[in-house]
């Protein structure tokens, strides 16, 4: 059992010894292998763990010799354990895909380099979701950042430097923001550990009123900077439009729910709901969760390039993680965990499905993509499967998501939210049915359009299918995954 108990260790350290081997071979074949090898297995090593923890239940792995709270430890209980396996996954799955296209994008001589920044970026943001030390999480993230930019800058284009220098600089200062807020609490508790960070806080932060304020309000914008919170959001449209198509699903699908759970561990793990509640703080989150669910919307609705509104559309549907934050129940928390899982799955098959669309049509403008669901039929099918979700059509996970929020919401009394994610849904509706609508109907957009003209073989459209099938998956299996994660909130 205690091997079983290092295998999150042993998954971070074989992405990141992997990673380094891939420079130094000169076939990228190898070095793609090396990459879609290592992430098969420590998928495998992730489903085993959350395994184990949903029998055994959660526990603490020491790393080195010493215990806590001078020792680091990693922290897993279930959704540390489903994190895992939702984020080696999703990574497989966009690694698959990647394989067929990537030279597509980016230099040959660059694919080894490419391959070794993924592992590493995956790496590092299993660091943050695994640790119990703040310090810890904060190196994670450093690591992790220097590696998202990286995954943009390599495609080596003017766009691509830009939007990495403002994704860098506004990444920065998100960082920057949270070691204050890690500096703020050493300086109150004497300790990084968050369960002692914890302990030290409850007993004496009234003494400390406005010092825990001001660590709270660092933390908060820190991770919103780095998860997309509106209105902190703007280097995100540019570094995601204009990244490769797995750069981009990564960045969508898996660095933002990295930051936005350490958000969670840091609200309700490191201060409690007595100190938030001392505060107020979660009101604020629960009108710029509002406000993103709404403006992301409208600024999708506007946009040209397809990449740019499902950029946009990443902008709202992290509002309704931060909704379910703000909420400040049980309930609120496990649906924003729940939509983590959903928009993964659903947002990185969408980001694939859209790279498709461009590398087969050489297109980005939504008008040059009319009638493409005749030449590309089942490329928006699945699209459109996606496209349904975020929308929120029953069955599906975006349903789940907003029907359980709008619960939530009437629990928790404040039941004219309910308005917001009503309307949030049909802006949802206003900018993905048009792209769906015009790619398989109207005669003035099929005309001169062949039958699968531009369709990718399946064999290339098999990683998408996976994901679509896993999203539709968590929408049916709904129930189940809410109360586990019910459970490991306990």
């Amino acid at each position: 059992m205690r091997f079983i108990e290092s295998f999150p260790l042993t998954i971070i350290l074989i992405l990141f010894i992997t990673a380094f081997i891939m420079p130094l071979i000169k076939k990228t074949k190898i070095a793609k292998g090396i990459s879609l090898v290592s992430m098969t297995i420590v998928m495998i090593l992730a489903l085993i763990n959350l395994n184990f923890v949903i029998d055994k239940g959660g526990y603490l792995y020491r790393i080195g010799h010493f215990n806590a709270p001078y020792g680091i430890e990693f922290r897993i209980g279930i959704i540390e354990a489903m994190m895992g396996l939702l984020f080696t996954f999703v990574a497989l799955m966009i690694i698959w895909y990647s394989i067929y296209s990537i030279e597509k994008e980016i230099k040959e001589s660059k694919v080894g380099l490419y391959y070794l920044l993924i592992n590493i970026l995956i790496g590092s943001l299993l660091g943050v979701v695994y640790s119990n030390d703040l310090f810890n999480c904060f190196v994670f993230i450093e690591v992790g950042t220097l590696a998202s930019c990286g995954t943009i800058i390599v495609k080596d284009e003017k766009e691509n430097m830009k939007a990495t220098m403002k994704y860098l600089i506004m990444s920065c200062l998100g960082s920057g923001l949270v070691l204050m807020g890690i500096a703020y609490l050493y300086s109150m508790t004497g300790h990084l550990n968050i369960d002692y960070i914890h302990r030290e806080l409850i007993k004496g932060y009234l003494n400390y009123p406005n010092a825990v304020l001001i660590a709270i309000v660092l933390f908060i914008i820190g991770l919103g900077v780095k998860s997309a919170m509106f209105p902190l959001h703007n280097w995100l449209p540019d570094a995601h439009s204009s990244a490769p198509t797995s750069s981009s699903a990564i960045l969508s699908s898996l660095v933002l729910k990295a930051f936005v759970l350490l958000l969670i561990k840091v609200l309700y793990r490191v201060f409690g709901m007595e100190i938030l509640n001392h505060y107020s703080v979660l009101n604020i989150i629960l009108i710029l969760g509002s406000l993103g669910m709404i403006m992301g919307s409208v600024f999708a609705i506007f946009q040209k390039n397809i990449k740019r509104v499902i950029a946009y559309s990443t902008v709202a549907q992290m509002g309704y993680i931060f909704l379910g934050i703000g909420i400040g129940t049980d309930l609120g928390i496990s649906i924003a965990i729940f939509h983590i899982i959903g928009h993964a799955v659903t947002k990185s098959a969408l980001f694939l499905l859209v790279g498709a669309m461009i590398e087969q049509t050489g297109h980005k403008t939504l008008e040059h993509l009319k009638g493409i669901g005749r030449e590309m039929p089942l490329t928006l099918g699945l699209f459109s499967i996606g496209a349904l979700s975020m929308i929120g059509i029953p069955i599906l996970p975006g349903f789940i998501s907003k029907w359980h929020l709008s619960l939530a919401t009437i629990a928790a009394g404040n039941t004219i939210l309910i308005a917001v994610i009503l309307l949030s849904s049909l802006l949802n509706a206003v900018y993905y049915f048009p792209i769906v609508i015009n790619a398989f109907f109207g005669e003035e957009n099929l005309q001169g359009k062949v039958y699968k003209s531009k369709s990718k073989p399946l064999k290339e459209l098999m990683p998408v299918i996976f994901l679509v099938i896993s999203m539709i998956y968590v929408g049916a299996a709904s129930k189940g995954i809410i109360n586990l994660i019910s459970l490991g909130l306990q």
